[in-house]
């Protein structure tokens, strides 16, 4: 599988996008008036206590005040291995420490089976005007502030550090058993006696014991410069920020089959060169300045995919489709066979459009950054056989994501629930902004629901408040549905008020706006 990373660069904006075969997966947006706070550390100030949630709010600095809840909040005895060993950010969640989760989520560095302590109450962790030193691990969500934990994780090129847990992990993306033991025991020797812990990335397959050391000096120069930012600021002031995405996606992206990396900026093509040359002086050669004319994303049709992105509709090759509906809830994906008849029977027609959908909604909830609950509703089957290969097909397609999915059995309804984890807003919360028209609903009244509004609006209005005659001002389409078809309705809505009654269309009211003025 050949991986390329585009990094477009624009005055106030950063885009990268991931192509994988010649085909866009991933698309990352960062701009410079709106940049992420995932991976932030802060000294917060905790505003409010609620004991009846088990967790507080952290003024931090941003708009809103942050969400801790009592299971994030560091134990003053050792925490729980479990507990501790927990990246917050790695690669999405791909290097857990848990055990027991399902797919995508395992057994990470052999930590043994402690038991999880249950958590105190939030009233002994913390009291209001406290401050606290925590990490934002999902960034503000709609109408939700950002959510923070007190497990503070670092991460560098192949390790991601746990300052409050001495333990050491390996991905369980690294399945070979003799590489995990000898990264393990790598690592093991490097920590020494510090009372740090490490998580081994799936970057670090095959990585030299002389470059996990430079990753362990690193980790320590920051964390080093970390303590002593926490002595130093104030509160509500930030103690350590995150890359910017360029070097982010270097970082967390940079695989051995990455065959390039092509950026059409050359201030940051200097930047990514000497951050590569730092971290990964193996890779150097695979960066490169894209100069040409033609925009970088255009050239690989990335523009036009970002498009077909934010449309609900998804076609598929056969002829069927996918419709998304991302809400506040969850994402919902529904399969349809569209205009694909097949060539043998209704059984073997329906398996096949699952099998390619399965594939499309994969691919999809990388592109679209969709997270949370996902509820893909295939046609149903009847082959117990089909069903199987469908949900296998699913995993193996998300088998590729960087995010944490998990993926439940198939319902007799024929519906796949799954969760994939979500840290920041979806590609269309992003780029979209609800529709000023319909509120984002999806929907409007039609003309005909908004004239019998404005009919009782005038029956209200005229009982209410003396007037000669009043006017009504709407929408073209609804002024001219009045006057057309509903003209014996306003002069029997006339006789009945005694008044006289006006409409005035309005060319900038949307269809559900009106006005009834008193005159």
């Amino acid at each position: 599988m050949s991986e390329e990373i585009l990094i477009n660069v624009t005055p106030r904006e950063t885009r990268v996008g991931v192509v994988e075969n010649g085909v866009l997966q991933e698309v990352h947006v960062e701009r410079a008036l709106k940049r992420g706070y995932v991976g932030n550390i802060y000294r917060g100030r905790v505003s409010r206590v609620m004991p009846g949630m088990q967790a507080a709010f952290v003024e931090v600095g941003l708009d809103r005040a942050a969400f801790l809840h009592a299971n994030d909040i560091v134990r003053s005895a050792p925490p729980p291995t479990d507990e501790a060993s927990r990246p917050a950010r790695e690669e999405h969640a791909s290097t857990a420490v848990t055990t027991g989760e399902p797919r995508g989520w395992g057994r990470e560095g052999d930590a043994g089976e402690a038991p999880v302590l249950p958590a105190p109450s939030i009233s002994e962790l913390v009291h209001e005007g406290q401050d606290i030193i925590v990490q934002v691990v999902k960034d503000p969500i709609g109408s939700k502030g950002a959510r923070l934990t007190t497990h503070l994780s670092i991460p560098s090129r192949y390790l991601v550090l746990l300052p409050y847990a001495k333990v050491i992990g390996v991905s369980v993306r690294i399945e070979d058993e003799a590489e995990r033991v000898r990264l393990k025991e790598f690592m093991t020797d490097l920590a020494g006696s510090e009372p740090l812990g490490y998580i081994v990335r799936t970057n670090a397959e095959g990585a030299t014991r002389e470059a996990l050391a430079e990753d362990v000096a690193y980790l320590s120069r920051v964390w080093r410069v970390v303590q002593e930012n926490m002595r130093r600021v104030e509160s509500r002031a930030r103690v350590y920020e995150e890359l910017a995405l360029p070097l982010r996606a270097l970082r967390d992206m940079m695989r051995g089959d990455v065959e390039k990396v092509r950026v059409d900026s050359r201030e940051t093509y200097e930047k990514t060169l000497t951050f590569t040359h730092k971290f990964m002086p193996e890779l150097v050669e695979r960066i490169e300045w894209y100069s040409g004319e033609r925009p970088i994303f255009d050239l690989y049709g990335v523009e036009d995919e970002i498009q077909r992105a934010l449309k609900k509709e998804v076609p598929l090759k056969s002829g069927g489709y996918l419709i998304i509906d991302q809400t506040e809830a969850m994402t919902t994906i529904d399969v349809n066979t569209g205009a694909f008849l097949g060539h043998r029977n209704l059984e073997e027609t329906v398996y096949k459009t699952n099998l390619e959908a399965a594939q499309a909604a994969a691919r999809q909830l990388r592109l679209r950054n969709l997270g949370g609950i996902v509820i893909i509703d295939f046609i149903d089957m009847t082959d117990a056989e089909h069903r199987r290969q469908v949900l296998r097909q699913l995993e193996k397609s998300l088998a590729h994501d960087h995010a944490k999915t998990t993926v439940y059995e198939m319902s007799s309804l024929g519906l796949v629930e799954m969760t994939r984890k979500r840290t920041t807003d979806s590609l269309e919360r992003q780029l979209c902004e609800p529709c000023p028209t319909c509120d984002g609903r999806g929907n409007v009244k039609t003309a005909e629901t908004v004239t019998y509004e404005i009919f009782r609006e005038i029956t209200r209005a005229v009982r209410q408040f003396e007037a000669a005659s009043l006017l009504v001002l709407a929408a073209q389409k609804v002024v001219t549905r009045i006057l057309d078809e509903e003209s014996a309705a306003v002069a029997e809505l006339e006789e009945f008020t005694g008044k006289t009654i006006r409409f005035q269309a309005e060319e900038h009211y949307a269809q559900e706006q009106y006005d009834v003025v008193l005159l």
